[in-house]
């Protein structure tokens, strides 16, 4: 199990914490996804084996949002 702390930019209400843990928690080998809007952060738990940073990324960065 992998975790990362991403750095995410233009998050400011509910509708992206339900936008970004929504879509970035259907990836499959996704376990647990956190938005943190006070710190602009986006905790990730994830198998490493199923599915890849870069997938978690893109996913966020399709949403809207720059992944830093």
């Amino acid at each position: 199990m992998e975790k990362i702390t991403l750095h995410v930019e233009g998050m400011s209400c509910n509708h992206c914490v339900k936008s970004i843990e929504g879509s970035v928690g259907e990836l499959k080998g996704v376990s647990n996804v956190k938005v943190h809007l006070e710190n602009g952060t986006v905790d990730v738990e994830y198998h490493a084996n199923e599915t890849t940073l870069a997938s978690i990324k893109e996913t966020i960065d399709d949403q809207g949002y720059d992944v830093n």
